[in-house]
């Protein structure tokens, strides 16, 4: 039987992005399975609010430690120094930390890691010094310590094998579960009160507000089709959360006088996302560097074309059946593959994102690699 640790100290909800989906879909995918476990939460005091109704079922046990999530600071000095021997105190000897963070040591304690990305090694000029040194001490960390590393894409374990000279036998590569409800939606009326917006007549697009994202492209790409009255939607909706680029992005859409035309919704519930992700002309994703891309499989099972950059894993996860733009930054090459897009999301093999199918070989591998 499966019995282990899962370290969910680094969760603080509503503010990691697609880490938070990753695990709340696996965590739920765990409570179908007919196959013996019992899980031993790592929560803290401001996160296990969150987490509690895992603790109905009686094969999950929340375990509260005294990290305060928010605090990062001190929640990484307590898994560097006191992780291990609270496991132990608990007679705990095996752990999962579905992110790359972990102790500096092993104590006895046998760890397993996921690694989502490297995106500070790539893009440095977007972290502050100590939380790329951070960033580089962990993966350092987990290549070398732990038992076993998942990542999230071929992609990403690629890139970790060739920075970190890691074994191919010690990393496995298991893509993110996607659990999105297609009856979860709303009246698009409603939106379209609330956005100005018509049915298939405007684009969308879901993503953090962070350079990499590259947001700023779409709002040139905007800024053309209105000038030059191109014969496409003139209307682009952008969900995320809050990230440095948030004023950056309105100053541009002030000067460039779009503001009817571009519209940051800020987060958005689910449902209203699932409509925004049917209804749209297109789904539009034009990130420069992902871990895997979870949106774009969300929009593709609403039947929706998908035009993406064909940077990093982006291609590997859309099965090379979304509508690719070779240079991110071009706006030009947008606005061509906007106009003659192909929806192939019927050759789309979904199974492969499934959450109990991955929610199992999550199962299998730790139970084979954390003996």
């Amino acid at each position: 039987m499966l019995e282990i640790a899962v370290d969910l100290l680094w969760l603080r909800p509503g503010k990691v992005g697609g880490t938070e989906f990753y695990i709340r879909n696996l965590l739920d995918g765990f409570l179908k399975l007919k196959e013996p476990f019992h899980l031993f939460l790592l929560v803290s005091k401001d996160n296990r609010e969150s987490l509690k109704h895992y603790g109905e079922d009686g094969r999950i046990i929340l375990l509260e430690t005294k990290v305060i999530s928010a605090n990062i600071a001190g929640r990484i000095l307590w898994q560097f120094f006191c992780q291990n021997q609270f496991l132990r105190r608990h007679n705990i000897r095996k752990c999962f930390i579905p992110v790359y963070c972990r102790p500096l040591l092993n104590g006895g304690i046998t760890y397993v890691n996921v690694i989502h990305d490297l995106q500070a090694a790539h893009y440095p000029e977007y972290h502050p010094f100590h939380e790329i040194a951070y960033s580089k001490l962990c993966w350092w960390l987990d290549t070398h310590l732990s038992s076993h590393i998942v990542a999230i894409s071929d992609w990403v374990r690629e890139d970790i094998m060739t920075r970190y000279h890691v074994r191919r036998g010690r990393i496995t590569t298991i893509y993110n579960p996607i659990t999105v409800r297609r009856d979860e939606t709303l009246p698009f009326r409603q939106l379209a009160d609330k956005y100005h917006v018509e049915d298939k007549k405007f684009y969308y697009t879901v993503a953090q507000l962070i350079p990499h994202k590259n947001l700023d492209t779409l709002i040139a790409v905007m800024e053309q089709i209105k000038l030059r009255k191109i014969d496409l939607p003139c209307k682009l909706l952008i969900s995320g959360v809050n990230g440095e680029s948030r004023s950056k992005l309105e100053a541009q859409i002030r000067e460039r006088g779009l503001e009817q035309e571009v519209v940051l919704t800020g987060f958005v519930e689910n449902a209203e996302r699932n409509t925004l992700y049917r209804d749209c002309k297109a789904f539009l994703f034009p990130s420069v560097f992902e871990g895997f891309g979870m949106p774009t499989i969300e929009a593709m099972l609403f039947g929706t074309v998908v035009i993406a950059t064909d940077r990093t894993c982006i291609p590997e996860i859309t099965q090379g059946k979304a509508n690719y733009v070779r240079d991110p930054y071009n706006v030009e090459e947008w606005i061509r593959v906007m106009l003659h897009p192909v929806n192939r999301v019927d050759e789309m093999d979904f199974n492969a994102y499934d959450q109990m199918r991955l929610s199992r070989k999550y199962y299998k591998l730790l139970l084979d690699k954390l003996r």
